[in-house]
C-alpha cells in the first residue's frame, strides 16, 4: 500500500490530496488550492472540497473495516461551506468517526485555511461492500 493512502484513489491523486495522520479514530490530510481546482474569483470550488472530505472519510472508513470486507462506498454526504479558500493557501482536513458500525461508519470532517478559519464542515455516510 503506498505510503500516502491517498494515492490509492485515482482522484484523490490527482487532486494533489496528502496524507499526515491515518488512524482507525482520525485522518488528517492537506491540499493545496491550485488554480485547477478553483472556480471564479479563485476560490477552491465546492466539489473540490467535498472531494477533499470524501477521501479523508473514506480512508477513515477503510481503516475500519469488519474482517472479511471487500471495501467501502460513500451513500451520504452533507457539506457546509462555512468560508473561502483562495488559491495558493494550503488547507487542512481532519475527519473523525462520529459512529462506526457493522455496515455504516458516519465521519465528520472538519476543513479549515492555514489561519485556522472554517472552509467546510462535512458529514458524511459509508457503508461497508
Amino acid at each position: 500500500m503506498s505510503s500516502n493512502l491517498a494515492d490509492t484513489m485515482p482522484f484523490s491523486k490527482l487532486m494533489g490530496i496528502h496524507i499526515v495522520q491515518a488512524e482507525k479514530s482520525r485522518i488528517e490530510g492537506e491540499l493545496t488550492v491550485r488554480s485547477d481546482l478553483c472556480t471564479a474569483g479563485s476560490i477552491m470550488h465546492g466539489g473540490a472540497i467535498m472531494a477533499f472530505a470524501d477521501a479523508l472519510g473514506a480512508i477513515g472508513a477503510f481503516l475500519n473495516l469488519p474482517e472479511g470486507a471487500k471495501g467501502t462506498t460513500t451513500i451520504e454526504s452533507k457539506t457546509n461551506f462555512l468560508g473561502a479558500a483562495p488559491q495558493g493557501e494550503t488547507v487542512t482536513a481532519i475527519a473523525t468517526p462520529v459512529s462506526i458500525g457493522r455496515r455504516l461508519s458516519v465521519w465528520q470532517t472538519h476543513i479549515t485555511r492555514s489561519d485556522g478559519k472554517a472552509v467546510a464542515l462535512v458529514t458524511q455516510t459509508q457503508m461497508v461492500l
